[in-house]
């Protein structure tokens, strides 16, 4: 007797639980999605359900090289062994406990974190976006408490093209349309000058300003690197004018560019780090504002908080990654293999690559228009074995795990080049 064929609508699938879900193929499981999930992503169309090192596999079993690593939040690639010990070892103990109380791993995380910047004190958090809040709200405090900013006149300078988060302070100084649109009324307080321009940051500085908030380099906006001296000129100024430098590291940090903050390659300290993404080794997400003891000091018990944040989870996590970042290891593979990148891009240029900036083991990459917008070249990527995410236009970023070989990288350029072949 034949077996009938079954078929299966979205609705169909979503009355199943997951564990039935995962028999299904890639196609049947984003249908899935449809229905139930905001439909606030557009991902590439390919289902993940395992991945070691640099590669990710699919439900079907077919295998990609990951060169977008989460955005950096994957920079010790997936699974990496130390950091799932840690976390199985925690898992074993204590995971929360809130900060009604003290635990066990959270002294310990922020002492090794605070020493790895070149800063004194350390505020937990958990994503990018609550980093970022807690910032303003800090370099608004320390306006009012310690510069002197009357009651509620405090602002903070940002940079155009800027991409901190989604909150809805956030986007009230976001310069994307696609970001803003549709969120307003907008917080105000802000004032936004073009991003590697100091005299146009020195002339929007006055008696107000509290911070200068901006990413050492711009990663949404296509791995925007500013000219050199631009991040020196930003941190002599804010001194000068008596407000605080607070640099968005959380795409750019923990050896992504080679160092283990993008400020080292000029030799600045700012008075506050933001950091996330790569903190959280890819298991939890973990965030923190690092800064300069005068600067975190002005909070005082009640005034912020998070539940999770700092949970033990987060803090062994957290201080196993900084264990791998202490070695320099991670900074300098990724400052070797950069070089590999760079050299593999320049040779794609006029080759369907029409210009590219690079720094350590992160790219953006313009492609030339007449070949395929940025959506569409990720797309034949992937169908290639290499999975890469754009961003405006006909870009796409490239942000492959520190862990990978060099025989993967040129794999994975090699697989560039003939994708933008095909239609020269």
């Amino acid at each position: 007797m034949t077996a009938p064929v079954h078929t299966h609508s979205s609705a169909d699938l979503t009355a199943h639980s997951s564990a039935d879900l995962t028999a299904h193929s890639s196609a049947d499981l984003i249908r899935a999605e449809e229905p139930v999930l905001a439909h606030n992503y557009h991902p590439l169309p390919v289902v993940v359900a395992r991945a070691e090192g640099s590669w990710v596999e699919d439900v079907e079993g077919s295998r990609y090289l990951d060169m977008l690593a989460g955005y950096s939040a994957l920079n010790f690639g997936h699974r990496h062994p130390a950091l799932i010990e840690a976390a199985h070892r925690q898992l074993d103990t204590l995971t929360l406990t809130s900060r009604a109380f003290h635990n066990d791993r959270l002294a310990g995380f922020a002492a090794s974190l605070a020493e790895l910047t070149g800063l004194d004190m350390v505020l937990p958090m958990n994503t990018g976006a609550e980093a970022v809040e807690s910032a303003v709200k800090v370099a608004r405090k320390w306006a009012y408490e310690v510069k002197g900013v009357p009651a509620d006149r405090a602002t903070i300078v940002v940079a155009a093209d800027n991409f901190h988060g989604r909150t809805t302070t956030i986007v009230s100084f976001s310069t994307d349309p696609v970001a803003r649109d549709g969120f307003g009324p907008f917080t105000p307080g802000f004032r936004v000058v073009p991003y590697n321009d100091l005299a146009a940051l020195e002339a929007a500085i006055d008696e107000t300003t509290a911070a200068v908030l901006i990413e050492p380099i711009q990663g949404e906006a296509g791995v925007i690197i500013p000219d050199d001296g631009y991040l020196r000129g930003v941190r002599e100024l804010t001194r000068r004018t008596g407000c605080l430098f607070i640099a968005d590291e959380i795409q750019s940090g923990l050896g992504r560019t080679g160092r283990t903050l993008a400020v080292e390659h000029e030799d600045v300290l700012p008075d506050a780090v933001l950091l996330g993404k790569a903190l959280g080794g890819g298991i939890v997400p973990v965030s923190a504002v690092v800064a300069r003891r005068e600067v975190l000091s002005v909070l005082r018990p009640g005034e912020h908080g998070s539940t999770f944040g700092g949970n033990p989870l987060a803090a062994a996590v957290g201080s196993a990654v900084v264990e791998l970042l202490r070695t320099g290891e991670f900074q300098r593979r990724a400052a070797e293999l950069g070089t590999v990148l760079r050299d593999g891009l320049t040779a794609l240029v006029g080759k369907g690559v029409v210009g590219f900036r690079a720094r350590g083991l992160w790219a953006g990459v313009d492609i030339d228009p007449a070949l395929g917008t940025g959506r569409e070249i990720s797309e034949r990527l992937m169908r290639e074995g290499v999975l890469v995410k754009d961003t405006h236009g006909s870009t796409i970023r490239l942000a492959p795990p520190l862990t990978i070989t060099d025989v993967e990288l040129r794999s994975a350029l090699g697989v560039l080049e003939g994708v933008l072949a095909q239609d020269r």
